[in-house]
Formats: structure tokens, sequence, C-alpha cells
């Protein structure tokens, strides 16, 4: 099967952007402090069965630094697939026990937990598993450069280069297994633009006059998730080098787990509605989302940037298209203080960016 890729130049994201819908027009009408990036991919099929992507971008620069938040879980979740397929005694569902807690795991349910609830302890385990230099080395390989996993989530040793030992148990019959545990290496730090932002930050409750430094958190392009997207879903139109070394199996699981919605892993619904971790189209609406319409995605959103890539399938109308964006909502400039507009803003913004691109792709199917 033959894979065509078209790189647009031409204005159809603009044409989106000139939407009347009060949740784009607030954005759009200040677009220079939002730092907005989206890329935007319709797929379809020729009639040889070939598949063809065409892509849009708008204001997406690799070079243009945001933070990504939650988003890094995604190709760790991929990564920790990879590690288990190259120990032949491992897989998804063996147990174990990680020095963080006494609880057992299982990166199977570690994966669920990501994609259901982005829960913060399940990637920190897995980063622990995998190793900051093991991480950012197989990320180069694969392409992904200038992606930079630097650190754990939520946690008060995020940055400790020490890592949490994790011990497997493969069978009944007492065996353990105890992956290589080595400290990680100092972070390498990219030359990138915006990495210090804002005009001060809260730090032990006060205010600093100064930008916020990210130059040593985490870095994932948006070009990169996009196009981590388009190999995980399509890995047959790239070639071998360029895919995730993980066995159809797994793969299945893990873009099920993608797609899962929180009351569908068994999360209380009323604290965890569809939408919780799926920004586009429902974002705005505590309802429930259609049976008909899959969304396997990952979001982050951590000081005032708001960040989601996703494959959209609508199985009733036979759509298909892959969406990424990034939105800065900081009135104030000033990072650390929980106070963004995720709700009134940004939020809204990706869902009617959602919807808009969702209809002109109904609109596209009725003019073919």
């Amino acid at each position: 099967m033959l894979c065509i890729v078209c790189i647009s130049c031409d204005t159809t994201i603009d044409t989106l952007l000139t939407s009347d819908h009060p949740s784009i027009k607030k954005v759009i009408d200040s677009i220079e402090k939002h730092e907005v990036q989206i890329l935007y991919t319709q797929i379809d099929t020729t009639d040889k069965g070939d598949i063809r992507f065409k892509d849009f971008s708008f204001q997406a620069k690799n070079k243009d630094y945001f933070y990504p938040a939650s988003t890094v879980k995604l190709p760790i979740a991929l990564l920790a697939a990879e590690y288990l397929e190259q120990h032949k005694e491992l897989h998804l569902d063996t147990p174990y026990i990680s020095r963080r807690d006494t609880i057992l795991h299982s990166v199977a349910d570690d994966i669920r937990q990501i994609f259901a609830v982005s829960d913060n302890e399940a990637y920190n385990r897995l980063y622990d598993l995998l190793g900051r230099d093991q991480i950012n080395k197989r990320l180069k390989e694969l392409g992904f450069s200038p992606t930079r996993i630097a650190h754990r989530l939520s946690t008060s040793n995020a940055n400790d280069p020490k890592r949490d030992t994790i011990k497997f148990f493969p069978s009944y019959e007492g065996q353990t297994i105890i992956p290589d545990f080595s400290p990680d290496l100092p972070i390498k730090i990219h030359s990138l633009k915006n990495q210090q932002k804002g005009t001060g930050y809260i730090k032990d409750g006060a205010l600093i006059d100064m930008p916020f430094d990210f130059s040593k958190k985490n870095y994932f392009p948006l070009e990169a998730q996009h196009e981590l997207t388009k190999r995980l879903f399509f890995g047959d139109q790239f070639s071998k080098r360029k895919r995730f070394k993980i066995s159809n199996i797994d793969l299945y699981r893990i873009q099920k787990a993608m797609r899962t919605l929180p009351r569908n892993a068994k999360y209380d619904p009323e604290t965890y509605y569809d939408s919780y971790v799926k920004f586009f189209m429902f974002g705005d609406s505590k309802d429930s989302i259609p049976d008909h319409i899959k969304i396997y995605n990952k979001v982050g959103y951590a000081y005032g940037t708001l960040t989601e890539t996703a494959y959209i399938v609508d199985t009733k109308e036979n759509i298909q298209f892959i969406l990424s964006a990034t939105i800065l909502v900081n009135e104030n400039r000033i990072f650390n203080d929980d106070i963004y507009e995720y709700d009134t803003l940004g939020i809204p913004f990706l869902a009617q960016l959602g919807r808009e691109v969702y209809e002109l792709e109904k609109s596209r199917k009725n003019d073919k």
C-alpha cells in the first residue's frame, strides 16, 4: 500500500479560524499572546486502496517552545511496551512493585490510567523503568528530535537522576526480575525560542519578578506529537525503522486504551466525565460522547498551556482525521500561580476547533 503525503501551504486552517464562534474569536482577536500552533491531517483512501495524507499547518515550528505537560505520557507508554517486547519473559500484564509505593502494578494498568485520567504516578513509574537516557536515545533513533523528556511529573523527585527501582514478578514460582537502574546523565539543553516565559512566577509562596525558565523541562514539539500519532495508527505506511517495535496485539491494546472513556475504565463518571481528558469537540461539555465517535488522543495542561493530539474517527459518518493543537492561556503572565483561563478560554477554543474541523470533514465527504 502506498502512502502519499502532501504538505499544504493554503489557507485551510486560516479559514477555519475566521469562524464567528465566540470561542474562536476570543483567541484569534489576541492571537499573538496565545502561542497557538495547529496541525491538521486529512486522510483519504484512493480507489486502489492507497492512503493519502494531506497536511495543513498553522504557526507550528519545532523551535518554538511550549510546555507539553502530560502529552509526554504518550511516547513513554509506547516505549514501555517496546521495552517489554525486548524482554520475552515480561509482558504488559506482568505484575511489578515500584519503590515509589507498595502496590502491585502492571504496565497495562499504567497505560490504562495514563489515557483514562492522565495519571502522573503511572507515568513516573514508567519513566523510572525506562530511564531518561534510554527514552531520549530511542526517540532520537525514531526521528523525534528535538524532543526532550527530562523529568517526572508532580513529584518531589521530578528532576532526580536516581531512578526508583522496579521488581517484576513474571511467574508464581517466586522468580523476580530487577532491570538495570543506573542513574541518568545530566540533561542536554536544546537551543529553542521562548524557553523564558512571562513576567514572573511563584516560588515558595513568593512572587519572583523575572521570566519563568523552561529550559530544563520536558519538550515535545507539536510536529513530533502529530507525526507520532500518524505512525501509531498508520504504521504500515512508514519504513520499519520509523515504527515502534510493538506487537500488533499490544499496539491494539494501547490504541484501545487511548479511546477508552473514564466511565468505561471504572472511574466515577461524576468526577471523571467523558471529556475529562478529551478537549477537541467535547471539552466544553460534560455530556456523554456518542459511541460512534472515537477519539484516540492525549492531552496535556499545565503552566497555562493546553495541548492535544488526536486521531478522531466517526464510524457513523465514515470520517477520520488527525488534529493537534496547543494554546497558552495566562492573561496575567505569572507562572505557577494556578491562575489560568483553561475553562473560559483554552478548552472552549480547542473544543470549537475540533468541531470546525469535523464539519469541514463532513463537507469534504459530501463533496466526493
